[in-house]
């Protein structure tokens, strides 16, 4: 089974993996094309985790007659499943990017609450302002998109002496309590800090609305780092500050110049990083050994989801 792989050398590749399961022949998959040969016969490819989209879309004038499965180095995958032929299946990389989303959540609604990133533009003017702040401490969180992302997210708030937590998940069930997204009309208004970790989908689309926002309560706090679909940007930004958000992901993306986004001063943006730290490299290259190992052995790869036709 031929495979290519993201990595800048063989070598390279080796010495991260590890010995391949006998019958893997690799080739790397470097940035804008495809390797010189193996296309005729490869089954197996993993793109990178920057630049997932330019990669695929430098493969496809290549004839892949036995691709048989793409591999997401990212959680999500709606942005590239309308781009892959029914044929090839397509494998997300589920539980690769938890820790770092979800540190990163936490890290931006402590930058937003302890008026973190403020301090960082007074520095630059040597402004000494020791404002009032809130915290995490005693608020009452709301989890939209209680998956592996949302569950990772709750873990890390167990030392911050929140009040409480409430979970929503497109799927609701009992252990632990999830609700369902129809009853956020319901639960946004009891929450002081949301936390949004849903994919972009169809259903999911500007869930979080003009009606919506209106049954905040002020100064709630939206920390999104699932897709920026989610929330409506023009609604957002019409609440003027009385509902306060802390972005790694944004509707467009990235923000063009001049966007209200940029300098207002209720928001706290990075630039959709949750998944660019350290760990990501050993993480990934686990689930490629795994999916690789599984292969060879004639079993079907891990994180499914969507099955060749």
């Amino acid at each position: 089974m031929r495979v290519w792989l993201p990595y800048d050398t063989v070598p390279e590749a080796l010495t991260r993996l590890g010995p391949l399961p006998d019958g893997i022949e690799l080739d790397v998959l470097t940035p804008g094309a495809a390797p010189a040969t193996g296309a005729a016969d490869v089954e197996y490819i993993g793109l990178p985790n920057s630049g997932a989209l330019q990669a695929w879309a430098a493969l496809t004038p290549t004839p892949l007659p036995n691709l048989r499965w793409l591999q997401l180095a990212s959680a999500g995958f709606e942005h590239i499943l309308d781009k892959v032929p029914a044929a090839v299946g397509v494998c997300n990389a589920a539980g690769v990017h938890d820790t770092g989303t979800a540190e990163l959540a936490l890290g931006l609604a402590l930058a937003s609450l302890r008026r973190i990133d403020r301090a960082a533009v007074d520095r630059l003017s040597e402004r000494f302002d020791q404002a009032s702040a809130d915290s995490l401490a005693d608020t009452r969180v709301l989890i939209v998109g209680y998956g592996r992302i949302g569950a990772a997210i709750e873990r890390r708030l167990a030392g911050f002496e929140v009040a409480s937590v409430t979970r929503v998940a497109r799927t609701p069930r009992t252990d632990p309590v999830v609700h369902a997204v129809a009853e956020l009309p319901d639960l946004v208004g009891q929450a002081d800090v949301i936390f949004i970790a849903l994919p972009g989908s169809p259903d999911t689309r500007h869930l979080v609305d003009a009606r919506l926002l209106a049954r905040m309560a002020d100064r709630t706090l939206i920390v999104n780092v699932g897709r920026g679909v989610v929330i409506d940007t023009a609604a957002l930004v019409a609440e003027n500050g009385r509902i306060r958000a802390a972005l790694d992901v944004t509707d467009p993306e990235p923000l063009p110049a001049g966007h209200p986004l940029w300098t207002a001063p209720w928001v706290t943006l990075t630039p959709h990083v949750g998944g660019l730290i350290g760990a990501f490299n050993p993480r990934y290259d686990a689930l490629i050994r795994t999916q690789l190992a599984r292969l060879a052995a004639g079993q079907p790869p891990l994180n499914i989801v969507r099955s060749p036709s």
